[in-house]
């Protein structure tokens, strides 16, 4: 039975991923841009990734640490031969995060989309902060690439695909919208909750090996080996050309009470 916390798949082609994640890495790089940090913090990282964006924010703290956490142990890997011992790190499902140390700031993108339990995992990210720190984060938000998933849903429901999903391909993603994600926030017990949709268009160099390793990855598991390329190929052919892909971003900034 697939997690009923989880969308996507429980690893990842962490190389590919690396290779073909510039847009994800530009708009993180933005997103930390709007942090404002004195050198000194205790950060963690709530969906490393293969480490790009890490980098950047260890740049930024020079007196500070980090804490690395994936639910994927090729990410970590990755991350791990990007960073080195300049991080920590920790393989986790971010709806299960148990951390011994609280942290000034939780840092986040390209990650919370893939998490269907957003009630239970903006009560562990609070569960991890200090009195005062903050929650900074971008995911995919309410009308991220609607066309490429009606192309992913109409595809998946030919008879040659249809039998090897257990749910309708979609809702393997969680693309929130920001006023409910604000009372979410609220009702972990967040503070000066504020989130907003930013739309981020984007049309890849080599849109089919961008969607089957940054968008149909919960798809193409849920397929036999035999029937990954076929399927991804159907989609693309399903979609208008030339591809691109209608990102929309949900950023979120909250605060845990106290000081």
């Amino acid at each position: 039975m697939p997690d009923p916390t989880y969308g996507g798949p429980s690893e990842w082609d962490a190389e590919t991923y690396d290779a073909v994640s510039d847009p994800q890495f530009q708009w993180g790089v933005e997103v930390l841009g709007r942090v404002e940090l004195r050198g000194d913090e205790d950060a963690l990282d709530a969906g490393c990734g293969s480490g790009r964006v890490s980098e950047r924010l260890l740049e930024r703290l020079p007196e500070g640490s980090l804490l690395a956490v994936d639910g994927s142990q090729a990410m970590i890997e990755k991350a791990r031969e990007r960073l080195g011992d300049r991080a920590s790190y920790l393989l986790a499902d971010l709806t299960e995060l148990e951390v011994d140390e609280r942290y000034d700031l939780v840092f986040s993108t390209a990650t919370f989309h893939w998490v269907l339990d957003h009630e239970r995992l903006f009560e562990r990210l609070h569960s991890a902060l200090r009195p005062g720190g903050r929650l900074v984060a971008q995911c995919g938000g309410e009308g991220n690439v609607a066309q490429h998933a009606a192309a992913i849903q109409e595809v998946a429901s030919r008879p040659e695909f249809a039998p090897h999903f257990d749910e309708a391909p979609a809702a393997l993603w969680n693309f929130a919208g920001p006023g409910e994600t604000e009372a979410r926030l609220r009702a972990a017990g967040f503070a000066d909750a504020r989130c907003w949709l930013e739309p981020k268009p984007v049309t890849p160099d080599d849109p089919l090996k961008f969607t089957m390793t940054a968008t149909m990855v919960p798809q193409l598991a849920s397929l036999p080996e035999e029937l990954r390329l076929p399927f991804a190929e159907a989609v693309l052919a399903a979609s208008p050309q030339p591809l691109t892909l209608d990102y929309i971003r949900l950023n979120i900034e909250a605060r845990r009470a106290g000081s």
